[in-house]
């Protein structure tokens, strides 16, 4: 199927697919929660893993998952604590200036390890973490391992900068990362836990900072699967890795329709986490501050990330923000996000509605064109810009449940919107757009 006919079956299949993407939608957002109970868990938004004292242990263990085209895929994952497995391992926050130490239980067949790209002075078990070589000098990892069937290994570091970062195997990487062994790593700034970095720029006349709304941030994790290399380790095969061929791709561990599904939703025990992202329109009072995308991509070759409706602010990329030697703005806005293969990416989001044009947050004026100008369906209102949702034309059914808009956002390499094969699932996602505050959603 050529790319334009993937990209019309996306879109046709889009309003089948809203009304359990309604159905799975229940009210409240937010930012870093713990892990301690699902059923306390917001429906959207990232979930954190967090301990004040900075420590955590991590235990390998094996599970399944599940795929739209009915497959279950044998993985492997990290668990917190005494935790069951999950895909993917936990989304781990700390504060800048926070000794993070990492007891890692080994009780795979087969070495591990863990590095932490974009962190200084690593250690493990108290001495610099190094790469691994066998007598032969051959590379066998790139950090001490936990040996397999009981290893223990403790790692640590001072997370000095704020950001977004991921942890990974360093042994194996191609096999054992596709395998699941690989996390998100957020860094809060210690002075500013709302704001996604410390720094401040001048940008003409306006002081700028990073801070938004912590009821908005999320996560984009994407990652891919081949699944005759799991079906290897789970038989306890050999795999030849020169034959590596994906056929799942996925968001948080999730492929479409189960993306929108919400966090900790119980037909998904070891896919806790959702990709469904909901903001309100910029309002100077009511909302003044964007969403925050962190984008991470674990996967082997670049994703073009493309959120449809609006364009994403590019603050940050690899846990470093875009600023200049001399403090100037370098971030820029992007339509389509082009996450290298172990890359992460930062972009604000602010949605902008005909209401509240200014020349700085929404410089472009919109007139809404006359009622019987407008075009009308079950799940929108006539306008990108919400328009009018109190006033339908006579004989307009509508599904929406306060007049809120969905966007698609997918990777716009449309092959990977497929499982094996299997159309319009893959790195598919959804944005939830509500009407301005205040509203009647719930």
């Amino acid at each position: 199927m050529n790319t334009f006919k993937l990209e019309r079956a996306s879109q046709a299949l889009t309003l089948v697919l809203m009304v359990a993407l309604v159905a799975a939608i229940m009210a409240g957002v937010g930012a870093g929660r713990t892990t301690a109970n699902r059923a306390n868990w917001p429906s959207t938004g990232i979930i954190g893993t967090t301990n004040p004292s900075g420590t955590f242990t991590f235990t390998t263990r094996t599970g399944y998952i599940n795929t739209p085209d009915g497959n279950v895929v044998y993985m492997w994952g990290f668990s917190a604590g005494n935790e069951p497995f999950q895909y993917p391992s936990p989304v781990l926050c700390v504060n800048e200036g926070d000794t993070v130490t990492i007891v890692l239980h080994n009780t795979l067949p087969e070495d591990v390890s863990i590095i932490f790209p974009g962190q200084d002075n690593v250690l493990a078990n108290g001495v610099p973490s190094q790469p691994q070589f066998d007598g032969g000098g051959q590379l066998t990892s790139l950090a001490p391992v936990a040996a397999a069937n009981g290893g223990n290994v403790t790692y640590s570091f001072v997370a000095s900068k704020p950001g977004t970062y991921l942890y990974e195997s360093g042994t194996e990487p191609l096999k054992q990362i596709n395998m699941g062994l690989f996390g998100a790593l957020i860094v809060r700034p210690a002075a500013h836990p709302n704001w996604a970095y410390n720094e401040t720029v001048i940008s003409g006349t306006l002081t700028l900072t990073t801070e938004f709304n912590p009821d908005t941030e999320y996560l984009i994790l994407l990652s891919e699967i081949d699944p005759m290399l799991h079906v290897a380790a789970e038989q306890g095969q050999i795999y030849d890795l020169n034959n590596y061929r994906p056929r799942y791709w996925l968001i948080n561990g999730r492929a479409f329709p189960d993306t929108v599904a919400p966090n900790g939703a119980s037909w998904l025990p070891s896919q806790p986490y959702s990709s469904l992202s909901r903001v309100h329109p910029y309002d100077p009072v009511a909302n003044p501050y964007p969403a925050l995308v962190r984008y991470i991509n674990v996967g082997t070759e670049t994703t073009p990330f493309h959120p449809h409706g609006n364009h994403g602010r590019v603050i940050a990329r690899d846990g470093r923000v875009l600023i200049g030697a001399g403090g100037e703005d370098e971030s820029f806005e992007d339509f389509t996000v082009p996450v290298g293969a172990g890359q992460t990416w930062d972009a604000l989001w602010a949605w902008t509605d005909v209401e509240h044009w200014d020349p700085v947050s929404n410089p472009i004026p919109v007139t809404i064109p006359q009622l019987q100008n407008l075009t009308f369906g079950i799940y929108y209102s006539g306008s990108p810009y919400l328009g009018n949702t109190d006033v339908l034309p006579v004989g307009t059914q509508a599904l929406n449940q306060c007049g809120e808009y969905y966007h698609i956002a997918h990777n716009h390499a449309l092959q990977k919107v497929t499982s094996w094969g299997v159309v319009t699932t893959g790195q598919i996602t959804f944005a939830r757009i509500d009407p301005p505050l205040p509203n009647n959603c719930p």
